[in-house]
């Protein structure tokens, strides 16, 4: 949980942008990466992402301007990616704009639930976190270079020169 806008802003301003660089290097084609048939492709992840800025922070009455969380999965990963960068910027704004650190305390219903819009802040990130996670997976199937987001990817110890971990 939140206690202070900072805190939450300098925590999601590297969450963001970690997703914003993932976001970055999906192509076309991978955006129909799936694990099986009945589970969500790498587009459809990618926009969850992307329209849960909008879904969920609209439940605690924060105002801006996001992407809709009925529309289609795009069909490029640019428009995607945009929209994910767009609806950020809108969020933060947007809580800089209306919340104070007193704002962190109120408690919203969230899914039934009674939650403070601190811990929604958590949820959010951590929500964000999991199914970037998810993407990962799936961008190494497509055949796509994978970020390092808490350290360094495989790509990313090679040009250190030296070898991935494998334990």
């Amino acid at each position: 949980m939140f206690t202070t806008i900072e805190d939450f802003l300098i925590h999601w301003g590297h969450e963001s942008n970690s997703t914003q660089k993932l976001l970055d290097t999906l192509t076309d084609e991978s955006l129909r990466t799936e694990v099986t048939p009945e589970d969500r492709t790498l587009g459809r992840i990618a926009w969850h992402i992307v329209t849960t800025l909008g879904e969920m922070m609209s439940r605690t009455g924060l105002e801006f301007e996001a992407t809709d969380h009925n529309l289609p999965v795009p069909e490029t990963a640019a428009e995607i990616a945009e929209a994910y960068r767009t609806s950020n910027e809108a969020m933060v704004a947007a809580i800089k704009e209306q919340w104070t650190d007193e704002s962190l305390a109120e408690v919203k219903e969230m899914y039934g639930e009674q939650w403070s819009v601190g811990t929604v802040l958590g949820i959010l990130t951590a929500h964000q976190t999991h199914h970037r996670g998810q993407m990962t997976v799936l961008m190494r199937q497509a055949g796509l270079r994978v970020i390092g987001v808490y350290g360094p990817a495989r790509e990313e110890w090679a040009a250190f020169g030296a070898p991935a971990p494998t334990v």
